[in-house]
């Protein structure tokens, strides 16, 4: 038996990166997963290669209209929503006199509304469902700043924030809600970034507790114990998987 028989998972920006893993290991664990992402083609095919259990929905996540359509049709055609992870994302790297107000409200409207958006329609489906598991991905930066992520990092910090006033409404109702906090994960996130460059990581990761970059698959797995309910007493917290990253401080040379 796996820890997520019989429960049915939203997973946004699934089509790629920490979003596709989680969605592998959920299909493995007996969940049925919605993959929703704007990445339509690469979402499709991720989708076909686990068959049955998977399918592709067009999600972009700072949509009302495809929230409620997505939600919706889960609902209907899959008997409800138990677990949510709000993983979609963007990053960019640009100085704060440069930052323009459509580059902030763009990252804003995605990472930060996005994960409103989902935690606000999966409310009351699991409410009627008798309880569930919402895991908001934030980031280290929801936990410090770091230069030129402005956006990113205000976004990061109102994940974390959010998360914990959810958990507050919502565990009356059996309802746990968590953010994750990873740290340098090997994904094309960072490349995307720095527009579609190879950015040379591995003197930075040196530097961590653990002395090397994150996978996907290392934040699928605490994604997928807080949504089993192997976590069945965790609401409200905020788990860093950053192989150590937040342990230090400035003064520390690694």
């Amino acid at each position: 038996m796996g820890s997520l028989d019989g429960k049915v998972a939203i997973i946004t920006g699934a089509a790629r990166g920490q979003g596709a893993a989680a969605a592998r290991l959920f299909v493995a664990e007996g969940a049925r997963v919605v993959i929703g992402d704007v990445l339509d083609d690469v979402g499709k095919e991720l989708a076909d290669s686990l068959g049955e259990a998977a399918l592709y929905r067009h999600l972009d996540v700072s949509s009302e209209d495809d929230w409620k359509t997505v939600v919706g049709e889960a609902v209907e055609t899959l008997g409800g929503v138990n677990i949510l992870v709000n993983n979609a994302g963007i990053l960019r790297f640009i100085g704060l006199p440069e930052t323009t107000l459509e580059d902030y409200l763009r990252i804003v409207n995605i990472n930060q509304v996005g994960t409103f958006l989902g935690m606000r329609e999966v409310a009351k489906p699991m409410m009627a469902a008798g309880g569930g598991s919402i895991v908001n991905i934030s980031s280290i930066e929801g936990l410090a700043g770091m230069p030129y992520l402005t956006a990113y990092t205000s976004t990061k910090f109102a994940i974390r924030g959010m998360t914990k006033v959810a958990a507050l409404e919502l565990g009356p109702h059996g309802i746990r809600v968590n953010s994750v906090h990873p740290g340098m994960i090997e994904t094309d996130m960072v490349k995307d970034a720095a527009g579609g460059h190879d950015i040379d990581l591995s003197p930075a990761a040196k530097r961590i507790a653990l002395r090397r970059m994150g996978q996907s698959e290392d934040i699928a797995e605490v994604v997928l114990f807080l949504a089993s309910d192997a976590s069945r007493y965790v609401t409200g917290a905020e788990i860093a998987a950053d192989g150590g990253a937040t342990a230090t401080h400035a003064f520390y040379m690694g």
